[in-house]
């Protein structure tokens, strides 16, 4: 019998039903929490490119230890992450809640503001360390322990970090129960876990997030569809695993409109015009939230070489593009390290590039074609 919820979940963010070829990456974290103090996944760096699952593996994370009785403090980098964090593990101890002070005098009736009072960032590490050592005392007495989630973090102020740093080594230092989890783009996390000042955070246990195996996807697709109600033959299953290039986000998307295409025709049985509708369905949404987005903003000469690169199947060399361009090495150089630093190519080997966002290369294919 087909059940009335779509069993795909194709949310940004949110935990699907779907975590395949994620089991390791799961596992190595819970043995980090049940080890105890310096097991190496108490620490843990999650990366990968936009759309492979970083966040959904951080709620996963949040999961596992509250099932474990730890208390999990979730945040997204972004300016005065420390300030909200020092708020958050005050929060239930009834201490300050708010960090910032705004001073008031009253005159005549009238309230007048003296200006908004903020402790310095050489004051923020010890801010932080002290209040993350009330939280742990109290979370102590109950045998339970503490998570920090951290995602984005490629858009850490570097001062966050290092107080961020500063505050977990000494908790480690002190046998203390507590683990942290980063998530955020390869290259940019790569420049900011360089920096001499936060060494520290390079003992962190990383896993890159790959694009999960065609065949993988393949058996994931046909439990799924046959566990909620739908019948599905095998060519249908690899048309459908196919289209996805195992990238998380379009296998989720693929999944959920071709169920919803049968669900729509109050179906249990999936037909070939339910694979063709869906997976025309699973490219609109994939181009506008995923490629749509990441060319805007984008300048002219940005674009330019990003549709140089699209003669090439995979990686292309830099001189390749330039004559593609019609522009000479040095030129193309300048938005080759704009679209570095943006992540939305990446380097392959010595001299070469490619697309570091999924399905960009066909998206735009298709666009020079109308």
């Amino acid at each position: 019998m087909r059940t009335p919820v779509n069993p795909f979940k194709p949310t940004a963010g949110g935990e699907p039903p779907l975590l395949i070829g994620r089991a390791k990456v799961i596992r190595d974290f819970e043995k980090g929490l049940d080890n105890g103090v310096g097991a190496p996944g108490r620490i843990m760096l999650i990366t990968g490119a936009r759309g492979t699952g970083k966040t959904v593996m951080l709620t996963v994370f949040g999961d596992k230890a509250r099932a474990r009785k730890w208390d999990v403090i979730e945040e997204t980098a972004s300016e005065g992450l420390c300030e909200r964090l020092v708020n958050e593990l005050r929060s239930k101890d009834h201490m300050l809640d708010r960090f910032s002070i705004k001073p008031a005098v009253s005159f005549a009736g009238t309230s007048i503001s003296l200006g908004e009072a903020e402790l310095s960032p050489k004051r923020m590490p010890e801010t932080l360390r002290k209040a993350m050592s009330a939280r742990l005392d109290s979370l102590a007495k109950h045998h339970a322990g503490l998570l920090i989630t951290i995602d984005e973090t490629q858009a850490a102020q570097r001062s966050d970090m290092i107080a961020l740093a500063t505050a977990i080594q000494h908790q480690i230092r002190e046998r203390r129960d507590i683990a942290i989890a980063f998530a955020g783009l390869p290259q940019m996390i790569s420049d900011l876990f360089n920096d001499e000042v936060i060494t520290f955070l390079r003992r962190a246990k990383t896993n890159v997030l790959t694009d999960v195996p065609v065949s993988d996807v393949q058996d994931a697709f046909g439990t799924t569809f046959r566990t909620s109600g739908m019948t599905i033959d095998g060519e249908q299953l690899r048309t459908a695993a196919k289209a996805t290039c195992g990238y998380p986000y379009m296998i989720q998307l693929v999944g959920y409109h071709i169920w919803d295409a049968a669900d729509m025709r109050d179906s249990d049985i999936v037909t070939d015009g339910d694979i063709a509708d869906g997976l025309a369905e699973a490219r609109i949404d994939l181009d506008n939230a995923v490629c749509v987005p990441e060319l805007h903003g984008l300048s002219h000469n940005d674009r330019a070489y990003l549709e140089a690169m699209t003669a090439s199947d995979g990686p292309s060399s830099t001189s390749d593009i330039a004559r593609r361009m019609g522009k000479t090495n040095n030129y193309a150089a300048t938005y080759r390290k704009r679209l570095l630093d943006a992540y939305i190519i990446r380097e392959t080997e010595r001299g070469e590039v490619d697309f570091a966002v999924p399905f960009l290369r066909e998206y735009l294919r298709r666009q020079q074609q109308r």
